[in-house]
C-alpha cells in the first residue's frame, strides 16, 4: 500500500524522487522519506511523518544534498505508527545501507529477536528495519548488494517490495519482490523502479513488470533481473499507454472532481475497438477463448468497490449468458474451501490489479485448476499476469483514493464480457445483442448528460454538511448502487452510511427510520414492467410515512415518483441493466460535496490507500 520509487542516472535524483512520490502519494501517505547516494558518495536521509508536503517543507528549509542514486517512500502504516521514526528509509546498523518496503513481513518477530541476540539495536516499531538490519548483515559478506538481498529475502514470509542502496554501490538500486508491486521504468542514461507506472511516466513510457520471487538491479545503463536465487531470468517490455499530464488535476478542484468528470471517456476508451458490426471482439482472452463454450459456472471475487461492479456483472451474465454466477468477497474466498473445476471461471476485479486479497484468491483459483479472467485498469499488474485473460479497462490513471470511473469501466468490461459469452454459448439472438450493445455504447454521453447535475447536487450537500447518517435504497440493480452510493460516503465524509436491498426495510432496517432521515432511493425505470418500480415506489411511501427525506435518484419524466419524493436527480433514460451506469454518478458527486461542505480531503480520506497490498 506504500508508495515506493528509486532512480540511478543523473544527478538529481532528489527531484525525480520527490516526483514520483507526489505522483505515489495516493498509495500511502502518513509519512515520507527519502535516501540518496550524494556525488561526494555519502549516504544521506530524509524523512518525516505527515504527508508529502511535510517533508518537502523540510527540505525546501534544510536542503539535501543531491546525487544521482536514491530511493523515495510514502507509508500507509502497519507496523508502528505514523512518526519521523517509523517513516522509511531505514538505515542498516553501521549507517551506509538503506531500505525502503512495501509490505508486510510476517516472520519479523523471529528475525528480530535474532539480531537482538547479536547485538543489533532498533530504533522503530516497524518490520522494515529489521530487513535493513538484516540486508546490512549479509552485504558486509563482501560479495555484493544484489547477492546479499538473495540471501535475505529467501528468509522472509509475507508480502513485500524493497529497494535499497548502499554507499559502497554508488549508481546501483536493488529491489525484490513477493505478493507486492514492482515496475522498472527504462531510460536513456537512466533507469526507474517504482510501485507503478505513475512513479517515473514523467520521464518515460517504456516499462517491465517484475515477476513474482524476482530481484532486479538498476544502474544508469543496465537492467538485470533474476530469480531469488542469482539466475537471470527474462523479461518483456511495455508502452505506458497515457503520460504524465492524465496524472494531473488540470485545474479541477479534486483529483475525485476530475475522475469523475472522466466517466464518459472512461467508459468509452473501454469499448474503443471492442464493438465491431455489432458484436464484441476480444483478442486479449487469448487461450481462454478456446474453453469459454465449456465454463459451466463463473466466481466473481473483488472487494469493496469493484465488488459492487461484479454484483452488477452477475446481473447481466446470468440474465445474456444463462450461466450460473456468484460473487465473493476476495478476503473470504480462498477460505471457505470453495469447490472449483477446469470449468469454472473465476473473474478477479482490481482497479490496480494489485489488491492483495484478490491476488491470492487468483493464485488459489489456480491452484484448484480453475480458469481465470482479470478485469484490471493497470498495464502489466501482477494480477492480470497471473490470469489465463485480462480485460483492461482503459480508465487511465485513477490517484483519488475513492473509485469512482474505474467502477463504471469495470461495468462496461463486465457487460462487453457478457455479451461476448452470450455470442458464444448461442444463449441471445444476435438481434438482441446488438441492441445492448448500442445501449452501451450510448453511456458516455448519457453521463455526459448526469455530470450536468452537480450543481444542485452541490448545494443539496451543502445544505446537509451536519447530517450524521444517510441511508441508500435499491432493488435488483439498484441495490449494488446503493451499497456503493454508502460506501463513497462512508468513506469520503466519515459518517455513517448504510446501503439496503429496498424489500429488506420491512425485515428490521425500517426501524432506523425517523423523522428527517435522509434516505437516497435508486428507482428503476417505469417503462420496464419487470423493474420492480412499483414496489420501489411502495418503499418509498413506507418510510416516508415514517418522516424520511426522500432523495430519488430516478429515470427523467417519471412522474409516479414525483408526488412522494423531497429532491427529484434525474437520469436519461436506459435499459434496467444500463441504469446503475447512470445512477451511481449522482451518489458519487453528493458524497465528494458533502465531505468538501465538511473540509475533508476527498482525494487521501484519512486511514485508507489506493491499493491494498498487505492482507
Amino acid at each position: 500500500m506504500c508508495g515506493i520509487v528509486g532512480y540511478v542516472g543523473r544527478p538529481q535524483s532528489l527531484e525525480v524522487l520527490l516526483g514520483g512520490l507526489r505522483r505515489l502519494e495516493y498509495r500511502g501517505y502518513d509519512s515520507a522519506g527519502v535516501a540518496i547516494i550524494t556525488d561526494d558518495g555519502d549516504l544521506v536521509t530524509r524523512k518525516r511523518a505527515g504527508k508529502l508536503a511535510v517533508l518537502v517543507d523540510d527540505l525546501a528549509a534544510n536542503p539535501l544534498q543531491n546525487g544521482s542514486t536514491g530511493i523515495g517512500h510514502t507509508r500507509w502504516a502497519t507496523h508502528g505508527g505514523p512518526t519521523d521514526v517509523n517513516a522509511h528509509p531505514h538505515l542498516s546498523q553501521d549507517g551506509t545501507l538503506a531500505l525502503i518496503h512495501n509490505g508486510i513481513i510476517e516472520n519479523f518477530a523471529g528475525l528480530k529477536a535474532e539480531l537482538l541476540a547479536e547485538g543489533f539495536t532498533f530504533d522503530s516499531e516497524t518490520d522494515t528495519e529489521v530487513a535493513a538490519k538484516l540486508l546490512g548483515r549479509e552485504y558486509d559478506k563482501g560479495d555484493g548488494l544484489a547477492a546479499a538481498l538473495g540471501r535475505v529475502v529467501v528468509r522472509l514470509e509475507g508480502a513485500f517490495t524493497l529497494l535499497a542502496l548502499h554507499k559502497g554501490e554508488p549508481g546501483v538500486v536493488v529491489g525484490a519482490r513477493r505478493n507486492s508491486p514492482l515496475v522498472i521504468g527504462l531510460g536513456e542514461g537512466e533507469n526507474f523502479l517504482g510501485s507503478d507506472v505513475a512513479a517515473f511516466v514523467e520521464h518515460t513510457q517504456r516499462a517491465v513488470a517484475i515477476g513474482q520471487d524476482q530481484i532486479v538491479t538498476i544502474t544508469p545503463d543496465s537492467v538485470v533481473v533474476t530469480d531469488f536465487f542469482g539466475t537471470e531470468v527474462p523479461v518483456s517490455e511495455f508502452q505506458v499507454s497515457w503520460d504524465a499530464s492524465a496524472a494531473e488535476k488540470g485545474g479541477w478542484s479534486s483529483f475525485m472532481a476530475k475522475e469523475i468528470s472522466e466517466q464518459p471517456e472512461a467508459v468509452l476508451k473501454t469499448l474503443l475497438g471492442r464493438v465491431e458490426n455489432k458484436k464484441v471482439v476480444l483478442p486479449d482472452l487469448g487461450v481462454l477463448a478456446e474453453h469459454l463454450e465449456a465454463i459451466d459456472r463463473i466466481v466473481i471475487i473483488a472487494c469493496g468497490t469493484a465488488s459492487y461492479a461484479g454484483m452488477l456483472g452477475k446481473y447481466a451474465l446470468e440474465k445474456w449468458a444463462r450461466i450460473p454466477v456468484e460473487v465473493q468477497l476476495s478476503h473470504e474466498f480462498r477460505y471457505e474451501d470453495p469447490v472449483l473445476t477446469p470449468n469454472t471461471l473465476v473473474i478477479s476485479i482490481s482497479q490496480s490489479g494489485e489488491t492483495m486479497d484478490t491476488l491470492m484468491a487468483v493464485k488459489y483459483a489456480i491452484e484448484a485448476g480453475a480458469r481465470t479472467l482479470s478485469i484490471c485498469n493497470t498495464q502489466g499488474a501482477t494480477i492480470a499476469r497471473e490470469s489465463d485473460a485480462v480485460i483492461y479497462t482503459h480508465a487511465g490513471p485513477e490517484v483519488a483514493v475513492a473509485s469512482t470511473k474505474a467502477f463504471v469501466a469495470q461495468i462496461a468490461a463486465l457487460y462487453l464480457f457478457g455479451l461476448h459469452l452470450a455470442s458464444v454459448r448461442d444463449t441471445l439472438p444476435a438481434a438482441e445483442i446488438a441492441a445492448a450493445l448500442d445501449e452501451l455504447q450510448a453511456i458516455p454521453a448519457k453521463l455526459e448528460k448526469v455530470l450536468l447535475t452537480a450543481p444542485r447536487i452541490r448545494e443539496l450537500a451543502g445544505w446537509m454538511s451536519d447530517t450524521r447518517a444517510v441511508l441508500f435504497l435499491g432493488r435488483h440493480v439498484g441495490y449494488p448502487v446503493a451499497l456503493e452510493g454508502a460506501l463513497k460516503l462512508k468513506e469520503l465524509a466519515y459518517i455513517h452510511a448504510e446501503g439496503f436491498a429496498a424489500g429488506e426495510l420491512k425485515h428490521g432496517p425500517i426501524a432506523l427510520i425517523e423523522p428527517g432521515q435522509p434516505v437516497f432511493v435508486v428507482v428503476p425505470s417505469p417503462r420496464d414492467p419487470n423493474s420492480l418500480h412499483a414496489k420501489v415506489v411502495s418503499n418509498i411511501q413506507e418510510i416516508r410515512a415514517r418522516g424520511a427525506r426522500i432523495l430519488a435518484v430516478a429515470e427523467q419524466g417519471d412522474a409516479a415518483v414525483l408526488p412522494f419524493a423531497d429532491e427529484v436527480i434525474p437520469i436519461p433514460l436506459a435499459g434496467a441493466l444500463f441504469e446503475p451506469l447512470l445512477a451511481v454518478v449522482p451518489l458519487q458527486i453528493f458524497a465528494m460535496e458533502l465531505a468538501t461542505a465538511k473540509g475533508l480531503d476527498v482525494d487521501q480520506p484519512r486511514n485508507l490507500a489506493k491499493s491494498v497490498t498487505v492482507e
